[in-house]
């Protein structure tokens, strides 16, 4: 990793540290997720989660919520190319319905990730920096964990080229405390 990615990843951390240090302590949630990405390499996600102490839009069926997430990721390389890591930070906004045992949600999230190399599996991503989309559905359980399905894409938005970008379509649990 050069100097400017370095200095990238450092600048992401400390933007990741600020935001769960100014979270409340009683909101904080662990999350882990299995998946697979595009070409078929295996995808290991854990998060802090900090969910947000806000809702909007209250009607008879659910409200709009969210949360901050800060996660690292493992991806599996291909045949010929070794594993790559990613550090990301995103805000990710919920649409929580009601119920009564079990509620479920779906989200999205647009936020920035910063990979430890510039070729993950078989793809050339061009850069180290990229913008993290997501999209997921779920469940919220009686005891206020959640699981569920994600499907995120990575690109960075043409700054740099190639950018072949990549995709990882996950499970996650996400665990209350």
């Amino acid at each position: 990793m050069n100097t400017r990615n370095k200095l990238a990843g450092i600048t992401l951390l400390t933007l990741a540290a600020t935001a769960l240090t100014a979270a409340p302590a009683s909101a904080a949630n662990i999350s882990a997720a299995v998946g697979v990405t595009g070409q078929g390499e295996m995808t290991w996600r854990a998060s802090l989660v900090h969910d947000w102490d806000k809702q909007w839009w209250q009607g008879e069926r659910g409200y709009l919520t969210g949360y901050w997430d800060t996660a690292y990721t493992y991806w599996e390389g291909g045949d010929k190319a070794s594993g790559a890591h990613s550090v990301s930070f995103s805000p990710v906004l919920v649409y929580q319905f009601h119920g009564q045992r079990f509620r479920p949600f779906v989200e999205f999230g647009i936020g920035v990730s910063l990979f430890s190399s510039t070729d993950v599996g078989e793809r050339d991503m061009g850069s180290a920096f990229h913008f993290e989309d997501r999209l997921g559905a779920g469940v919220v359980l009686p005891s206020g964990s959640r699981v569920g399905v994600r499907a995120f894409h990575y690109s960075n938005a043409g700054i740099k080229n190639p950018n072949d970008g990549i995709e990882s379509y996950s499970l996650f649990y996400t665990r209350a405390f």
